[in-house]
């Protein structure tokens, strides 16, 4: 190789170093972040370890419980195997769960989060694809996307199994959504939004350029800026100006 060469090759490299990120991936966690339940995950999940046999106000139901927050975002058939230790159980945990959480939806106890239907519209007006992404099973992320009429609002819904079984904190739902689409060449060109740690780790595991906490869901400032947030914004309404001072 010549000099002349080898000249080129570093101006190249730098060049695709230095490219400005497009940003036209945009996967978005649904609960917590672009839907509000109003805490229906923990509701169902007490009418669940009810039914199970654990007894409400007892050590062990407040133990549960808390762990349950902690692990807000994460697939909800893990949650239940690290708290009932055999899978049986474990799938009869999150069978009860998921019908719980149905009838609570049914109920009408859900709602866009302020902005939210506006700024999917606008983010796929300037071109970019939209997945929405959540850690519940399909039949209950159907529900909430019927209850809210959302079936068509996004280009595309992911949940765990939809990515070979593992939900939060893996990356592979949004590589999912990146394989998927084919909306973009580099993986960080992807933006994930989310409201919980796990939907921050989700996001840097899978190498997404920005990876964006929210704060009208389960965790604080700290928690997503501890976990790999990029940036904290008030809510995903905030996303679509945040996009454009990144372009």
């Amino acid at each position: 190789m010549t000099d002349t060469d080898t000249a080129a090759a570093t101006t190249t490299t730098t060049a695709t170093d230095t490219t400005t990120r497009t940003h036209g991936l945009v996967v978005l966690d649904m609960a917590g972040t672009t839907v509000s339940d109003g805490g229906l995950v923990e509701r169902a999940f007490e009418r669940a370890a009810e039914r199970l046999g654990v007894e409400p106000g007892s050590a062990d139901h407040a133990a549960k419980l808390q762990y349950v927050r902690d692990t807000m975002g994460e697939s909800k058939i893990s949650v239940f195997r690290h708290l009932f230790g055999t899978e049986d159980l474990a799938r009869r945990a999150n069978a009860a769960f998921e019908e719980a959480y149905g009838e609570l939806v049914d109920g009408g106890l859900i709602a866009p989060v302020p902005g939210a239907r506006e700024t999917i519209g606008k983010l796929r007006a300037e071109g970019r694809t939209v997945v929405l992404t959540t850690g519940f099973a399909r039949v209950t992320q159907d529900a909430i996307l019927d209850a809210l009429g959302w079936r068509d609002l996004a280009d595309l819904t992911l949940c765990p199994a939809d990515a070979g079984g593992r939900g939060r904190p893996y990356p592979d739902m949004v590589l999912a959504a990146f394989l998927r689409t084919g909306a973009v060449a580099d993986v960080r060109d992807a933006v994930v939004v989310g409201d919980t740690a796990y939907d921050m780790l989700s996001g840097v595991r899978a190498g997404a350029g920005i990876v964006a906490g929210v704060l009208t869901g389960a965790h604080g400032r700290e928690a997503l800026t501890a976990n790999g947030a990029t940036h904290v914004l008030a809510s995903v309404a905030e996303l679509p100006a945040l996009l454009a001072e990144s372009a």
